[in-house]
């Protein structure tokens, strides 16, 4: 079978398409026929080797994708052939708390991902998806959606009426979007252009900041809100973007801590935290018992998540530059 490799070093000119031997499940396992991958920056910061500069090598990319059960090992009773699965992030996350085994996990580094025509997973480290769902849609939910879901209802706790930020309109922020409009919560969301705010709009966004034009945009957020604050911010920018959303948020709201596409290392004026009461809640993807419950709402509302553009599986590399160029609306996808 062929698979995407990250081979002898780290850069888009080591991301090489390889042969290797079709994997066979063992015991406990499923062997999927990959149909569709989507991208995050994660897997750009992997194959640039800023993710984790220690990943052992060669490595397949990629932790979200969605593929058909093809055969099963013995014992295997979560699936069976004709199944459209995706594998969860961090495969020994079932539910509850983190712990650093089950972050130890994670698929796209350090475990081989999803960027290969098969791949072999273990049944606890599967789900099924909403049939309603396209492949590349399917695609899309393992980090992009149960990210957000994460950050508006298994810690943020959002309910109807709440009021959300959302920064950009990328795979995460998009997502979140679309949850925020299934549980009656209004977005606000930040973009640097306005023919994307307009999207957003469309998508039910109810509060359009262009932060090119408004850099202290906090004020804006609190004009909307009539000098109250949101309840949660999405935050994914990081050092770049956590003072405006501390000054974003409400007394007793909180920030989930996402990504960090503005930098890692932040200077904070501590008193926004405290004087807010506000809480900072770090987001890492979820767990399956969280990735089950999202499933089941975006099958009872018939969601369908936003994909930007869908590349063929030979054009791997074109689908990560654009990821590096941005300017992307919602998610890219390969096609297996």
């Amino acid at each position: 079978m062929r698979a995407w490799e990250i081979q002898g070093g780290f850069g888009l000119d080591h991301l090489q398409l390889a042969e290797r031997p079709d994997p066979q499940p063992g015991p406990g396992q499923v062997k999927l026929r990959v149909r569709a991958v989507s991208l995050n920056y994660r897997d750009l910061l992997t194959v640039q080797g800023l993710y984790n500069p220690r990943q052992k090598l060669p490595l397949i990319p990629c932790s979200d994708g969605v593929g058909e059960v093809v055969a099963v090992g013995e014992g295997v009773t979560r699936a069976k052939p004709g199944d459209r699965v995706c594998g969860i992030f961090a495969q020994r996350w079932l539910a509850g708390e983190p712990s650093r085994d089950k972050l130890r996990s994670t698929l796209g580094g350090p475990f081989d991902g999803l960027l290969a025509e098969q791949v072999v997973l273990h049944e606890d480290g599967v789900v099924h998806v909403p049939p309603h769902l396209s492949d590349e849609e399917a695609a899309t939910l393992p980090c992009a959606g149960l990210t957000a879901w994460s950050a508006l209802v298994t810690h943020g706790r959002l309910t109807a009426g709440d009021t959300v930020l959302l920064q950009g309109t990328g795979g995460v922020s998009i997502f979140a979007l679309q949850l925020a409009r299934l549980l009656g919560v209004r977005a606000l969301i930040t973009s640097s252009r306005d023919d994307k705010l307009e999207r957003a709009r469309r998508l039910g966004a109810s509060g359009l900041i262009n932060y090119r034009q408004t850099p202290e945009w906090s004020g804006a957020v609190r004009e909307l809100t009539q000098g109250a604050g949101v309840d949660l911010v999405v935050e994914v920018g990081g050092a770049g973007t956590l003072e405006q959303s501390l000054r974003s948020v409400r007394l007793g709201g909180t920030i989930c801590l996402i990504g960090n596409l503005a930098g890692v290392v932040a200077q904070v004026p501590l008193t926004l935290i405290f004087m807010q009461q506000a809480r900072l809640q770090g987001i890492l993807v979820g767990h399956r018992e969280g990735f089950e419950a999202m499933n089941r709402a975006i099958a009872q509302h018939g969601l369908h998540p936003v994909v930007d553009r869908v590349f063929p599986f030979e054009d791997a590399r074109a689908a990560f530059a654009l990821m590096a160029a941005g300017g992307h609306f919602g998610k890219i996808c390969i096609r297996g």
